[in-house]
């Protein structure tokens, strides 16, 4: 299969890309600056030079492939609004361009678009007034070009998709920790997230675009839940810090960021039940304790890819 493929060039893009072209498949990937390029080049995909803005390189891109992964989520990070606007221009200029093919088409969400405060299942709504609600109109977009012969499907990731490199939710607990010299959580720390090793979600990623049915939601889970308060103990014990409960009001101050602070604060745990039993799709890499225990996170710093502008929260 040729599968066309957007932002093959992130984090967790190239796990994906490599991972198609292990599995026999042919990957064009989506580039809009020579790093990009270079990148995906070195996974041997080809590259077709574009962007989301240019919604004609995204059609050109899925109307030459047999079928399309939609990873990308660009635009600028101060304007998470505008960000949404372009996702779902995106997901239907590509959906558009497949239109009566039967062809497959995977798009990425996130399973903070569910209710928070139970095990939440792919059969579940998603809440548009949900930490992750920005997603929900990109999630019903693709699955709505089920309707038009177009063999679309979901993936929800979990919040931490974890593995070398992570730029994301833990290395930004770690960051803050080792600013202000404890590991924090919220409250009583029960709080529960799911996660996901980047390899596994690959994998999830080619099950999906190789087999799942049109309008299946799937969820990229791997743990189930894992409270916040044993991920704050993993990384006092790496830091050798004390580990410190705080209140919501001290966790603002702690965290620096609106958005962050309600993320480490909810309780999102999600079942993948569904999912494995659909694909055939196990996990079976490190989990989430044993890459922060064995993996690369407390040897670097990273900068944070979130940012509050004019009272805006914005995810990377």
């Amino acid at each position: 299969m040729h599968v066309f493929v957007t932002g093959g060039s992130g984090l967790t893009g190239p796990a994906i890309v490599a991972e198609l072209i292990a599995a026999g498949h042919e990957v064009t990937g989506l580039a809009r600056s020579d790093k990009a390029a270079a990148r995906l080049r070195g996974l041997n995909a080809t590259v077709l030079r574009g962007s989301l803005e240019n919604l004609e390189s995204l059609q050109e891109g899925a109307r030459n492939a047999d079928g399309v992964v939609h990873m990308a989520f660009g635009g600028n990070r101060s304007d998470p609004d505008a960000r949404r606007s372009l996702d779902l221009a995106a997901i239907n200029a590509l959906g558009q361009a497949l239109a009566g093919s039967g062809k497959p088409f995977v798009s990425t969400s996130g399973v903070l678009v569910m209710r928070a405060g139970a095990v939440s299942s792919e059969h579940d709504e998603a809440d548009p007034q949900s930490l992750g609600g920005f997603r929900v109109a990109g999630e019903q977009a693709c699955l709505a070009f089920a309707d038009q012969t177009v063999r679309s499907s979901v993936v929800r990731l979990a919040p931490s998709v974890h593995g070398p490199g992570d730029y994301g939710f833990i290395p930004f607990l770690i960051t803050a920790a080792r600013r202000t010299g404890i590991s924090a959580y919220i409250g009583d720390g029960a709080n529960r997230w799911p996660a996901i090793h980047r390899m596994d979600a690959a994998t999830l990623f080619r099950l999906a675009l190789e087999k799942a049915p049109a309008r299946s939601v799937l969820h990229g889970v791997g743990e189930t839940a894992i409270t916040l308060e044993t991920i704050a103990h993993q990384i006092a014990k790496k830091l050798c810090i004390p580990t410190v409960s705080l209140t919501l009001e001290q966790a603002a101050s702690h965290f620096e960021h609106p958005f962050l602070t309600k993320a480490f604060a909810s309780d999102v745990p999600a079942s993948s039940f569904y999912t494995r039993k659909l694909l055939g799709w196990t996990p079976t890499h490190a989990t989430l304790l044993e890459d922060m225990e064995n993996g690369d996170y407390f040897s670097s710093q990273p900068e944070s890819p979130f940012v509050v502008v004019a009272g805006k929260e914005s995810l990377p």
